[in-house]
């Protein structure tokens, strides 16, 4: 059964499709008990990382590499090509939090809280909501990004994404690019996940993630939803 993603004759395709084959009015709840299971992919993620649409987003990193994300690892996959037109980036500002930790754990700088709640103070009031916190080495040594995400949650930051739980790895930047994209996608999959879950209550729902597994709606983030339609 095929339907457009987008039409002024419906909210929703998916809820749309499924009240179609199930021969139920347009505006009449969807019974729970005449679906066993849904599963579904979803292009949400995809479409608004295409069009830049997804959550005003706050990144937060170590001082001194606040444009390392737009340096990037300098690949040139177009040699030739005279203007360089680079991407747009996901954050919308950066916050430098005075800390820095060895690769062997040492704290060469403890976390200066003060300082990052004033300035985290500042950037809710600006209407920014969701926080990407990338610190060097967070990965293997997160202390100082857990406290980080607690002060962000006290600012009253909606959307929080650390690089260790996004993703414990290595590679500063790939690490952080994640990140980002976490926080800027999550608040919008999260929305419409909760849409399907509330026209559908009592069903057992699971949405596709990139990797092909399924998941359910509650632990369905940005990061793992870029290609779920696809």
């Amino acid at each position: 059964f095929k339907l457009l993603s987008q039409s002024p004759h419906y909210d929703d395709a998916v809820l749309e499709c499924i009240r179609r084959c199930l021969g139920i009015g347009k505006d009449a709840p969807i019974p729970a008990g005449r679906i066993a299971e849904l599963r579904m992919g979803t292009t949400v993620a995809t479409n608004a990382l295409l069009t830049r649409t997804g959550e005003r987003t706050l990144l937060v990193t170590t001082r001194g590499l606040r444009d390392q994300l737009r340096i990037g690892y300098q690949n040139r996959p177009k040699l030739f090509t005279l203007k360089i037109e680079l991407p747009d980036m996901l954050y919308e500002r950066v916050v430098e939090a005075d800390e820095r930790v060895s690769a062997d754990g040492e704290t060469l700088t403890s976390l200066n809280e003060d300082a990052l709640r004033a300035e985290l103070m500042q950037r809710r009031a600006d209407g920014i909501a969701s926080c990407a916190i990338l610190f060097m080495h967070g990965y293997l040594y997160p202390a100082h990004e857990k406290r980080a995400a607690e002060i962000a949650r006290e600012c009253g930051f909606t959307q929080i994404s650390t690089s260790h739980e996004t993703v414990a790895l290595p590679k500063f930047v790939s690490r952080g690019d994640t990140t980002v994209a976490d926080a800027f996608l999550s608040p919008v999959l999260l929305r419409y996940a909760n849409k399907i879950s509330r026209a559908l209550e009592g069903t057992h729902i699971s949405f596709m993630a990139s990797n092909g597994g399924l998941t359910v709606p509650q632990a369905f983030r940005g990061k793992d939803a870029i290609v779920s339609g696809p």
